[in-house]
């Protein structure tokens, strides 16, 4: 089954006759038709080696599953959780802000509770962007920057990360008139697609430029604990003036293995917070506390787990990248992130003969914004063995 075509290819029916006309500008979501695409594969029988989504194959390290299971059985856990997180969890937050990344936090007011961080980046438009208002997004980027945006009524306009300037935005070459009705500015370091990490100044030039155009910023900062060679991520919030200015969505997903948890925080200023909070009441009713009782024993427990992932995917980085390069790609070792970005001549003519020619999934950059055009993106979350096998099965396929 070709890749190429069939993104929005789904048959009519009375539902979709009645979607509501936002529906019409959104993608169908990438990471899920790529899944309809390798259960195709697996259907025939290709033994499918998935380089695609993001999530990774260790498993949640067994103390912080203890935890849960104890606080599981615990009849106090059984109830409607708070709103804005346990208070026990938002001062582990707070702990863990303070030790790693010297951001002193007030868990009351600058610490919120997410279902992972997507669920922060998904509801924050709801509460700051009108109709017509300009959402600043980095492309290729998260795609949930756009959705979001969308489904807030709001614009998305794009700042192009192109490898030239290392794959930071240009924040002087967006037009006046966007800048004038813009709300929210998204910013990801380290950096998913791209795996590009921050450059000096570059946070400092960000919160001028939001402190004189009224516009918050909402920074990822999901990968930061996924690092190599002695690189340290830092936090937005670290940046002088940050806190008056911004919130930083966090997770445990990527860093402890719980991507299914869905546990993480949302950090920053206490009136953004506020309206983030504001906007999930409505909507949700928080996260099961047994959940955020295994998040305080991750938080405060011993780090030895993220250090030994660390070099797991660094091993893994160090081959795919080797093998890579050895077909003639120019490809730059990342400092962070699990993800591999490599420019080719046709992001969607590769990623559907390496599926149908090779049984390897890889993501299209296209699937990121039009700035992920000409690259693919590959994710370290399979064993090193298994990613010399795409390698050999690379060989095979005559470019």
């Amino acid at each position: 089954m070709a890749l190429c075509g069939h993104l929005n290819v789904y048959p009519e029916s009375i539902a979709t006759r009645m979607y509501a006309e936002r529906m019409g500008e959104l993608p169908p979501y990438l990471f899920a038709r790529i899944d309809e695409l390798k259960a195709a594969q697996r259907a025939r029988g290709v033994d499918v080696i998935d380089l695609g989504v993001g999530d990774p194959d260790l498993p949640t390290p067994p103390h912080i599953v203890d935890a849960l299971c104890q606080a599981a059985r615990d009849p106090k856990n059984h109830h409607y959780p708070s709103y804005a997180g346990m208070e026990e969890y938002r001062a582990a937050v707070a702990g863990w802000y303070k030790s790693r990344f010297g951001v002193s936090l007030d868990p009351r007011r600058e610490v919120l509770a997410l279902m992972g961080s997507k669920d922060g980046i998904a509801h924050i438009p709801e509460a700051f962007v009108n109709p017509s208002d300009y959402v600043l997004a980095p492309s290729p980027g998260y795609p949930v920057y756009r959705t979001s945006t969308l489904f807030a009524d709001g614009r998305v306009y794009e700042m192009p990360l192109r490898r030239e300037r290392d794959f930071m935005p240009d924040l002087s070459s967006i037009p006046a008139d966007v800048v004038r009705t813009a709300r929210l500015m998204f910013l990801n370091y380290p950096n998913n697609p791209t795996s590009a990490i921050t450059l000096p100044g570059f946070f400092e030039e960000a919160v001028d430029f939001a402190a004189d155009n009224d516009i918050i910023i909402v920074h990822d900062n999901a990968y930061s604990e996924i690092v190599y060679d002695g690189y340290q991520a830092p936090s937005f919030l670290a940046t002088r003036g940050a806190l008056e200015v911004s919130v930083e969505m966090h997770s445990l997903s990527k860093t402890y293995n719980m991507t299914g948890w869905r546990i993480g925080m949302a950090c920053g200023n206490a009136e953004i917070l506020a309206g983030l909070g504001r906007v999930k009441t409505n909507v949700d009713s928080g996260v099961f506390d047994a959940v955020q009782r295994a998040a305080i024993v991750a938080l405060g427990g011993p780090q030895d787990c993220v250090r030994d992932a660390c070099r797991t995917y660094q091993e893994r980085r160090d081959v795919l990248v080797t093998g890579l390069r050895s077909f003639g790609y120019e490809i730059t070792a990342p400092k962070a992130t699990f993800y591999v970005w490599m420019a080719v001549d046709d992001c969607m003519t590769f990623t559907t003969r390496l599926l149908n020619e090779a049984g390897i999934v890889v993501t299209p950059g296209i699937g990121f914004g039009n700035g992920g055009n000409g690259y693919v993106r590959f994710a370290l979350t399979r064993s090193s063995e298994r990613i010399l096998e795409a390698i050999d099965r690379m060989r095979g396929i005559a470019w």
